[in-house]
């Protein structure tokens, strides 16, 4: 019988170019994915999560600014409120002089 030593690839790699070569190619393509998938995955889901941001930030000024306008109606009410009641107090106040 013969036998047949199989090698695998990176194994004749190693033997053929050494390890040091190997290596670079292998940190080479690693960099190379690492870029690919940064440029195409990560950057297109920024951008989506800053749209999605720039709406939050708009939604937020407008509630601010409902905030505001709330904030003067009440204060009108409670001082036509005030102004009523002082009137009415003045009236009652001018009826009882009048008598």
């Amino acid at each position: 019988m013969i036998e047949v030593e199989v090698t695998s690839p990176i194994i004749d790699m190693l033997n053929r170019y050494g390890f040091a070569t190997v290596a670079a190619v292998a940190m080479g393509y690693f960099i190379y994915f690492i870029y690919n998938y940064i440029t195409g995955n990560i950057i297109e889901k920024l951008d989506k999560a800053q749209m999605t941001v720039v709406l939050l930030i708009d939604r937020i000024r407008m509630l601010d600014n409902d905030l505001i306008r709330l904030r003067s109606k009440l204060k009108t009410v409670l001082e036509m409120r005030e102004n009523d009641r002082t009137q009415r107090n003045n009236k009652n106040s001018n009826s009882t002089l009048d008598r």
